[in-house]
């Protein structure tokens, strides 16, 4: 079975099947060439604010490269989400409604090495039947063996073991792939970044998906503002997790249905 597609030619049983057999699948040609520039020009901006932090906070050792939160008012985030890239195969995955957990980015030059290259999954409870969390990573440069495609041992997903490492290297496909591809893992998968050997960089969005009771990476709602979600597509509000808050006052809490913060129908 081949787990490589054509974005626009997917379908779930194909992708049902493959994330069965492989844990991973890549769809090509998910992104226009337009709004790859796009969300590249943003990043480059996002990663000097981001970058200052890390640098004043003192962690920005092996941290080179890596945007962190990545969803504001004015820059692609909004418009990338708004697309619903692979709705039906996240919702089939987490077995109805979901929100985001995190939408971040990595912008992987030669000679850095930030703690994605190390070996690892994400998620550190394994739960083989129930589904938490899926990943996706858009590709905004080619990804190539040269470049550092990401490493994913291919049905390592269906076990609660660790491989070794020396066996991960030799044994782990390589996620090669041209830009603006979408590939989607399970996140029990192991995976590890690749060493960057060329003088170009490998940019690219990393985003999970839970379910609405997985605690997100950061409160988007509140980062965001509440009285902004009104605005928002009922779409958006309910993948940002709008539809899954937490209230912080009994004022929040004692609502009729429909303004609760958590809504009934988010598992």
């Amino acid at each position: 079975m081949e787990n490589r597609l054509i974005y626009a030619n997917r379908t779930l049983g194909d992708f049902q099947n493959i994330m069965d057999e492989y844990g991973w699948i890549v769809y090509e040609g998910a992104l226009t060439p337009g709004f790859i520039d796009e969300i590249n020009s943003d990043l480059a901006k996002a990663n000097i604010l981001r970058r200052s932090i890390q640098i004043k906070n003192g962690i920005s050792a092996n941290m080179d490269g890596t945007l962190h939160h990545l969803l504001e008012r004015d820059n692609f985030a909004l418009s990338f989400l708004d697309n619903m890239y692979c709705n039906e195969e996240i919702s089939w995955f987490l077995n109805g409604n979901y929100i985001l957990n995190g939408i971040n980015a990595v912008v992987h030059a030669r000679q850095e090495h930030p703690y994605l290259s190390n070996m690892h999954r994400d998620v550190r409870t394994f739960m083989k039947e129930t589904k938490l969390l899926i990943q996706m990573i858009v590709t905004l440069d080619d990804f190539t063996v040269d470049n550092g495609a990401t490493y994913l041992l291919s049905g390592s997903h269906k076990v609660d073991v660790r491989p070794d490492e020396t066996y991960f290297y030799e044994h782990a496909d390589r996620a090669v792939a041209p830009k603006g591809s979408i590939i989607m893992f399970n996140s029990n998968l192991w995976h590890a970044a690749g060493e960057n050997k060329t003088d170009g960089l490998r940019r690219a969005l990393t985003l999970g998906f839970t379910r609405p009771f997985f605690k997100q990476q950061m409160d988007y709602p509140r980062f965001l503002g509440y009285d902004f979600g009104e605005g928002l597509s009922p779409q958006l509000r309910q993948v940002i997790g709008y539809n899954a808050r937490t209230p912080e006052s009994l004022e929040e809490y004692y609502q009729p249905p429909h303004l609760r913060m958590y809504q009934r129908d988010q598992g």
